[in-house]
């Protein structure tokens, strides 16, 4: 009983106020978008939508959530493969990608905070060239600093569990686990 009363005071309220919302953006997909959600809080507050049809649209809202989290699931399964195939690896070099790519990442960004100190004291009016170059960098560096530093945590998770705690690191330790899925029939509801 509870839940068609949400539903009937509730969402016409959320419609109206991204409709409004939506309706002092000046672009033509706002606007139309603007319209479409009146019309539908319009027929919310009328009653034209029932509570069932609602309850089915949550419904197919749930499953296409459940869909999502089973591609998420799929995508972290492939993720463990390559993780466990990387610590099993009999070769040394695949095993020390980890702390070789730290070692290159930190040559690199100290061979570049180097040079741009050396051009900031020496070569003074080329520094403003020099920055923005250096600033339109960012999105790399932002990408291969982001890459160690998942390295670095995965790396402090599997230090974390040390044989003097009974247990030993593992690559089942050190793989993330797959997310839970939840559906509706995991939830009571009081009605």
């Amino acid at each position: 009983m509870v839940a068609p009363v949400i539903l009937q005071m509730g969402l016409p309220v959320l419609a109206s106020i991204v409709s409004e919302a939506l309706g002092t953006i000046k672009h033509p997909a706002a606007q139309v978008a603007s319209k479409s959600l009146g019309q539908v809080s319009d027929a919310l507050s009328m009653g034209q939508i029932t509570p069932e049809q609602m309850a089915e649209a949550n419904r197919h809202a749930e499953k296409m959530a459940e869909v999502a989290a089973q591609e998420n699931v799929a995508a972290y399964q492939q993720v463990n493969e390559s993780l466990r195939a990387e610590v099993a690896s009999s070769d040394p070099y695949v095993r020390r990608m980890r702390p070789t790519f730290g070692y290159l990442m930190a040559l690199t960004w100290a061979a570049q905070m180097l040079a741009l100190a050396y051009v900031i004291v020496f070569e003074t009016a080329q520094a403003d060239i020099v920055l923005q170059s250096m600033e339109s960098l960012g999105t790399i560096w932002m990408v291969g600093l982001s890459v160690l530093g998942i390295y670095v945590y995965k790396r402090s998770e599997e230090k974390r569990i040390t044989p003097s705690q009974g247990v030993k690191p593992s690559v089942k330790n050190s793989v993330a686990p797959a997310p839970s899925v939840q559906t509706r029939q995991n939830f009571k509801v009081n009605e």
